[in-house]
């Protein structure tokens, strides 16, 4: 008889494992409140980052920290009352930034970043989604050259120790690729690896119809409770109770808070971002996903329009939007390229979940028996969900995993 597992979290970690599981002959059903994508996987900047072989750590240069301190960056903004409630974990992530720390971390976050784009692959080509996914890379765009030197620096290092691969942009040659960009930027690294996707949340859905093609069934449902009865699983829902042999926690920001109810507390914290969609002015085209490396904001030309993602905002998952570090990031960008009207009555917000030591758990619960933790990606759930979702598979099958896991063990913390 199949094994019986409800996945909780219809986003791109909580799909992929499902998907992965079905694949595998599992009857499994996924459990969330939207229709899958429609959270955190949504809003992202829709890159799946091949070359992010280094999480991003907490700033620990008095320069940085000072300029960070009035609170008008574009790339990082917070709110006393957020940095008061996730003071211990931020106090954590910022000791887990250290060099010393930071030095034994990189290997073991880059073999997971290594898995991306050889795990999402067969799941693009298995819900015919080849058509959202551009195979480009995406242009790190710098203003001063002595900041592209340093970057430079740590992509001959990311070549050398992990395979990404690069070509460095003068200005002429960027023009070339994208030539409505301002006379700001002076050059640009061209990370040739990653691929990019016009539509993010439709890349997760569409995921999400192959997962239920194949047998696979979606309960769109507030969650009410889990509870372990016996040696299985029960949750409960506002539609309906389930039963089950395992149960996947792989809820994105809201992780940490169901995870309480079963005797759980960890460190988690969130890095609030928000978007917006914009039209090109006139004749003006983006080609190229491109980051304004110096001040921090993205633009990407999606199929709603292109998309500006800001950087992160260090508050509580629950607080009332602030749209101030997307009307800072606007301002810039409009600098740059010829943004247009904006697109959407109002700006998209989310919220990245994240861990003091910029690894997400993906692993068994240390106490309960059927239960399984997938959450605290950070800035890569959308990059790393497929790989998420092979490497628990193989873990609740009792099979190899293709990388050593010890280092997104539950029980580390």
């Amino acid at each position: 008889m199949a094994r019986q597992t409800v996945v909780l979290g219809a986003g791109m970690v909580g799909v992929s494992i499902a998907w992965h599981l079905r694949q595998r002959g599992h009857e499994v059903t996924v459990v969330d409140r939207l229709q899958p994508g429609r959270e955190t996987s949504f809003g992202n900047a829709g890159i799946i980052q091949r070359e992010a072989v280094r999480p991003y750590p907490f700033p620990r240069d008095v320069k940085t920290l000072l300029s960070v301190l009035p609170n008008r960056r574009v790339d990082i903004r917070y709110r006393p009352a957020g940095m008061v409630n996730a003071a211990s974990p931020l106090l954590r992530y910022w000791m887990n930034s250290a060099p010393k720390a930071y030095q034994k971390i990189v290997p073991e976050y880059a073999s997971l970043i290594q898995q991306s784009l050889k795990t999402h692959g067969p799941m693009i080509e298995a819900a015919g989604a080849e058509h959202l996914v551009r195979r480009q890379g995406w242009l790190e765009l710098y203003r001063t050259p002595e900041k592209l030197s340093a970057r430079l620096k740590d992509a001959e290092e990311a070549r050398r120790l992990y395979g990404v691969q690069f070509e460095k942009l003068e200005r002429a040659a960027l023009m070339e690729k994208e030539p409505s960009l301002s006379e700001h930027i002076i050059g640009a690294i061209h990370w040739l690896d990653p691929w990019t996707v016009a539509d993010p949340g439709a890349l997760v859905a569409a995921y999400a119809q192959a997962f239920s093609n194949d047998g696979g069934r979606i309960l769109q449902a507030d969650i009410t409770s889990v509870q372990q009865v016996g040696g299985r699983w029960q949750v409960s829902t506002a539609a309906e109770t389930l039963e089950a042999d395992d149960v996947v926690v792989a809820l994105g920001p809201w992780a940490g808070s169901w995870l309480k109810e079963l005797g759980y507390h960890f460190p988690t914290f969130v890095k609030r971002g928000y978007h917006m969609h914009y039209a090109p002015q006139a004749e003006a085209k983006l080609n190229y996903w491109v980051m304004d490396a110096e001040i921090g904001y993205l633009l990407a030309p999606m199929n709603a329009g292109i998309r500006l993602t800001t950087g992160a905002e260090l508050d509580r998952l629950d607080a009332p939007a602030d749209v101030n570090q997307l009307g800072a990031a606007e301002k810039v960008a409009r600098s740059v390229f010829p943004l247009g009207e904006r697109r959407d009555e109002a700006p998209w917000k989310g919220a990245r979940p994240c861990l003091p030591d910029m690894k997400p758990v993906i692993g068994p619960a240390p106490r309960h028996p059927g239960l399984w933790l997938a959450f605290g990606h950070g800035h890569q759930g959308f990059t790393l969900g497929p790989a998420t979702g092979h490497l628990l598979a193989d873990m609740m099958e009792g099979q190899p995993t293709d990388i050593d896991m010890a280092p997104f063990r539950a029980d580390r913390f």
